[in-house]
């Protein structure tokens, strides 16, 4: 297999995550989810696989203290983002939500007080997601949260592999410069607003999962098929932009 372990937000593309070794996955879904990434097929054309754009609002950034208080997912399919097939959801936490937490994604304590808990959310989350491949901005954050949580539910990770949009701009980026004599700039931001706004994308408001699901699913077609020109046209091609030089500057 090509695609490496999604063990941290370095990882560009993520692969099949192990189950844990003392037990199969107690849900349905995600059995069947890691039954059809076990021999994943990485040549066909970018275009026929189904992609789910992920995002998560959080009360921090430490998953064995911290918690998700929302989840927002939007499906892409032949490179089309589908309106009509998203997921949202707040989400309880178990401990009191920090004050500066709130002040990011505005969600307060009283609109999370009869949301249901990430325990009852994730078996229709994993539904959703069935057989996707995931994608997000910084994507490693949002998956060390919820596999924390599908381990203790479920006994197992979720194993969809990963794409994270914002090496994908980085190697976007790299391309860019290769053009030019200012190139390898130090100063470029890889914030999704910011990125959004350089290469004239639609913009939505910032820190909502369901907004930022959105926006990512925006940038990520753009830079798939600027990629796409430059002979990018699979997820082996992905997988050997993400292993080029060019993402150790």
């Amino acid at each position: 297999m090509l695609i490496e372990p999604l063990l941290s937000s370095d990882t560009f593309l993520g692969r099949m995550l192990r189950p844990l070794v003392w037990g199969k996955p107690r849900h349905e879904a995600l059995k069947r989810i890691h039954e059809r990434f076990r021999n994943l097929d990485q040549t066909k054309p970018l275009s026929d696989y189904s992609f789910v754009v992920l995002d998560t609002e959080l009360t921090g950034m430490t998953p064995s203290t911290d918690e998700i208080v929302s989840i927002g997912a939007v499906r892409i399919r032949d490179f089309c983002v589908q309106p009509s097939e998203c997921f949202y959801s707040l989400i309880q936490p178990r401990d009191p939500m920090p004050k500066k937490s709130t002040l990011i994604h505005r969600i307060t304590p009283e609109e999370v007080k009869t949301a249901p808990r990430l325990r009852t959310v994730l078996p229709d989350l994993i539904e959703f997601l069935n057989g996707s491949l995931i994608v997000g901005h910084h994507i490693g954050l949002d998956m060390s949260f919820l596999n924390r949580a599908s381990r203790r539910v479920f006994r197992a990770d979720i194993i969809n592999p990963c794409l994270d949009t914002m090496r994908l701009a980085q190697a976007y980026q790299a391309e860019m410069w290769e053009n030019y004599y200012d190139r390898f700039q130090l100063n470029v931001s890889y914030n999704l607003r910011d990125l959004a706004n350089r290469f004239g994308l639609p913009v939505f408001p910032q820190h909502n999962a369901m907004q930022d699901a959105l926006q990512t699913a925006y940038l990520f077609l753009f830079l798939v098929k600027k990629l796409n020109k430059g002979g990018v046209s699979t997820l082996k091609d992905l997988y050997m932009v993400g292993r080029s030089w060019r993402w150790y500057l």
